[in-house]
């Protein structure tokens, strides 16, 4: 039987346990899967972080959520700010590049869709494996960016918009946190501003793109230049009944349209109305 004793080191000593390995900061929590199943990575959107996925499942089909924590917010507050998603997709990808060896897509929605697609040509610049599919809700493509009605917005306003980002996740805004929220959220709105394309380009990818009906911040008729983004054969088009927000709460619908995709990463163009 084997000796419950603490092992040697070469001189003589015990040696130190090994601590738990702490959870990665680009993610909330480290991926549990260790049978080989696929990761869904999804991206927040501007001024948040990754707990505004708090009502999504830890499973979507067959494949493992996995929360992105971007800097500068929540638990990496103390951090600066990325700048550009230009900047961040280097370090982002570095962060993530462990957690790639299966099968993975990401998600994103709104201004929670431009890091990702930076991510994608990042992860094929490096020679490193790409989504097998990117999901893209409510976002118009990049070379018909910037757009959105908080581009011209001051703080108050902002400060407002982000109250109602709490209340739409299920929280209760709090003056002080609204506060430390509107400096997250006006350096995500300058990243967004940026971030500027002068004409499409292919990415390495499948493309689902998602738009909700009653979406007026994004309706989804702005969304139709992602068709360039990739090979018409690995496009698809799903529009969902629901608003801008209604993403947050994780619904039927929209995770059955997920699963779909994750068990078939190059389905074609069909179009779910």
């Amino acid at each position: 039987m084997m000796s419950a004793l603490p092992a040697e080191s070469p001189g003589g000593a015990p040696a130190p346990r090994a601590r738990p390995a702490r959870p990665a900061k680009w993610l909330l929590r480290r991926p549990k899967s260790q049978d080989g199943a696929p990761r869904i990575f999804l991206f927040p959107y501007a001024g948040v972080g990754a707990s505004m996925y708090a009502l999504w499942p830890e499973r979507i089909g067959g494949a493992e959520v996995c929360l992105v924590q971007l800097p500068g917010r929540e638990t990496r507050l103390r951090e600066p700010h990325f700048t550009t998603y230009e900047e961040l997709a280097g370090p982002l990808v570095e962060g993530l590049a462990p957690y790639l060896d299966r099968p993975f897509a990401f998600f994103g929605h709104c201004s929670g869709v431009l890091p990702a697609v930076e991510a994608v040509r990042e992860l094929a610049r490096r020679g490193l494996p790409v989504p097998d599919r990117l999901f893209v809700s409510s976002q118009v493509a990049p070379h018909d960016g910037p757009y959105g009605r908080l581009l011209d917005l001051g703080e108050d306003e902002l400060a407002g918009e982000l109250a109602a980002l709490t209340r739409a996740a299920g929280g209760e805004p709090h003056p002080d946190l609204i506060e430390l929220g509107v400096s997250v959220l006006a350096a995500d709105i300058e990243a967004n501003r940026r971030y500027r394309v002068a004409e499409p380009f292919t990415l390495p990818t499948a493309l689902t793109t998602i738009g909700w009906r009653g979406d007026e911040v994004i309706p989804p008729a702005l969304m139709a230049g992602w068709s360039a983004y990739a090979p018409q054969d690995r496009v698809r088009e799903v529009l969902l009944e629901g608003a801008h927000y209604d993403f947050l709460k994780a619904p039927a619908p929209l995770l059955e349209e997920l699963a779909h995709d994750l068990a078939e990463p190059a389905s074609g163009t069909e179009e779910t109305v």
